[in-house]
């Protein structure tokens, strides 16, 4: 049933590096997403515990701010989303690449439209968390009073 053949095995190994290398980038990714989710946590977090005691225009910045916290999470909880399902969709090509091999299957099309799948995934992910981004960089923004002389 499957074939004995060491060096086609190994071919196989060969061909399942580049998607492996992408799972690795989708790890390295995914644990840039986790780190920032966290501190957007903790923010989210501090700000509750604010807003309470805070009133006037402080309380409506306050509530402002919780809102941007609220849609980055959601933005950093897609794009983990989008890598998961990536991760999976590399998994299902690395698969059908040794099916392909060692059965002698036809998967070529199949396997090339599953990798396909995960790159437009990853490029999903990209823009979600560039966006994600976007919104963090507007909240930072420095008052001119700091950068005068």
């Amino acid at each position: 049933m499957f074939g004995a053949d060491g060096s086609s095995i190994a071919q196989t190994i060969q061909l399942a590096l580049t998607p492996v290398f992408v799972l690795v980038a989708i790890g390295n990714f995914m644990n840039v997403l986790t780190a920032r989710l966290a501190r957007i946590v903790d923010r989210s977090h501090h700000l509750q515990g604010e807003h309470v005691v805070t009133q006037g225009p402080d309380h409506d910045r306050l509530v402002d701010e919780l809102r941007l916290l609220d849609t980055r999470i959601k933005l950093i909880n897609r794009a983990i989303l989008f890598l998961v399902l990536a991760a999976m969709t590399i998994g299902i090509t690395i698969g059908l690449l040794f099916l392909e091999r060692q059965l002698h299957f036809d998967l070529e099309a199949i396997t090339a439209l599953t990798f396909f799948g995960a790159i437009v995934l990853l490029m999903m992910a990209l823009v979600t968390f560039l966006r994600e981004t976007r919104i963090a960089t507007a909240l930072l923004r420095i008052p001119e009073s700091y950068l005068t002389h």
